[in-house]
């Protein structure tokens, strides 16, 4: 690793590309130009992070499944070696990380805590309450009336209460928890203010962890505590990271792939029409995999660190080297998807993307979001047929700087 701490305007000069870079605002849908060129090249890239520390970054899709199934290469958040990708990144390094920043058998053992609550199986059995809210949200935003933000009225709503209703969090406290979640994903805030969010954040959980301890529901917080806390396979600071990660990513990156994959089908109406129409469910569940892929809103979370020497790409990488790994560049790759890769075609076999990572540190919610995204988007664009932008499609504005990428607003009317 390089260290950025005195270097020199030539030292900086020299260093490999930076990294992360800017989706294009031609094509914000479009992963940045130079991963793309990355792909392209023989072995790895080394980029130079925002303190002058270098990483490998991992473009490619077979590279990418290569890198997330290897043992030799650790997820654990504690590990100095890990890329940090903003000043913040390091802040909360000596906290309880959460179980996706574990290897195993820590990450295995709370992993399958967690499991059955988040099955094909029990997604399914959510299923009429999920539509009962999308159509909820819908006729609040009918009984307004034009125009609305689709984030904030719509996208945001929807998976933040099914979230909400699964951990036992009171929706009443959302504006809270969003506000919260989109600074934690923030890579230009400075330390001291993700530091007090975080601290914010935590004691809520705290304070709502133990509520349900003396009052318990029926929900999953509260079987955690009973079935896990209790006989102490789990401590409660175990438990509220846990329950961090999921408040935060069970409606993030449903939310933001709401919101972008609207605004990507109401620039391609031909594509619109067709999820719009379709009524066989595998039809409209292979078109939201294609808009997974497409859009692959994780943008900067997957972070890995190299535990022994290994070989990527016919690249050497060393033991304590950082990896970044770009899931929009691999599923952009012909490796994935040799027939227009760059194109968003809702009749694309799209299933074996990487929107949700690969191996055993796979997001354990994607059953979940899968059937929220085939619930909302669909039900959205038939009860609104007309619906369309209320600005020009330059003045949308684009989460450039967020771990997760999405829009900040999206005006519509109809």
């Amino acid at each position: 690793m390089t260290n950025g701490a005195f270097m020199t305007p030539q030292d900086h000069a020299a260093l490999p590309p930076r990294f992360p870079q800017a989706r294009p605002s031609a094509c914000p849908f479009d992963p940045p130009r130079d991963y793309r060129d990355w792909q392209q090249r023989d072995g790895l890239q080394r980029v130079t992070l925002w303190n002058g520390t270098t990483a490998w970054s991992v473009t490619r899709y077979e590279d990418i499944r290569a890198v997330l199934s290897d043992p030799r290469v650790s997820a654990d958040a504690r590990n100095p070696g890990m890329p940090r990708l903003s000043p913040a990144g390091g802040d909360r390094a000596d906290q309880e990380p959460p179980f996706v920043r574990l290897d195993d058998p820590e990450h295995a053992l709370q992993r399958r805590m967690l499991t059955r609550d988040f099955t094909a199986k029990h997604a399914a059995t959510l299923r009429p309450r999920v539509q009962q809210l999308v159509d909820e949200a819908l006729d609040e935003m009918v009984r307004t009336g034009p125009p609305a933000d689709l984030l904030t009225d719509f996208a945001l709503p929807v998976p933040s209460r099914v979230i909400a209703v699964l951990l036992g969090v009171p929706y009443d406290d959302h504006a809270f928890f969003q506000d919260c979640s989109n600074k934690l994903l923030d890579l230009s805030l400075p330390a001291e203010e993700v530091r007090a969010t975080s601290e914010a954040f935590g004691t809520y959980l705290r304070t709502l962890v133990d509520s349900k301890a003396a009052e318990p529901g029926e929900d999953l917080l509260s079987r955690l505590l009973a079935e896990r806390v209790s006989t102490g396979e789990l401590t409660e600071q175990q438990l509220v990271s846990m329950a961090l990660l999921m408040l935060i990513a069970g409606h993030e990156t449903t939310a933001n792939t709401i919101a972008l994959g609207t605004l990507a089908l109401l620039r391609r109406p031909e594509q619109l029409a067709f999820l719009r129409d379709a009524e066989d469910p595998a039809v409209i569940a292979r078109a939201i995999e294609e808009l997974l892929r497409y859009l692959s809103v994780v943008e900067n979370v997957v972070v890995r660190v190299a535990a022994a020497d290994l070989t990527i790409a016919g690249e050497h990488i060393e033991a304590g080297d950082g990896i970044i790994v770009s899931l929009p560049a691999g599923n952009r790759d012909t490796a994935l998807l040799p027939d227009r890769p760059d194109a968003l075609d809702l009749t694309h076999n799209a299933r074996a993307h990487l929107a949700f990572g690969f191996g055993v540190h796979q997001c354990l919610g994607q059953n979940l979001a899968r059937m929220e995204l085939q619930v909302a988007i669909p039900s959205l664009l038939r009860r609104l047929p007309t619906l369309r932008l209320a600005v020009p499609f330059e003045e949308v504005p684009f989460r450039q700087q967020m771990s997760v990428y999405g829009v900040t607003r999206l005006p519509v009317t109809w």
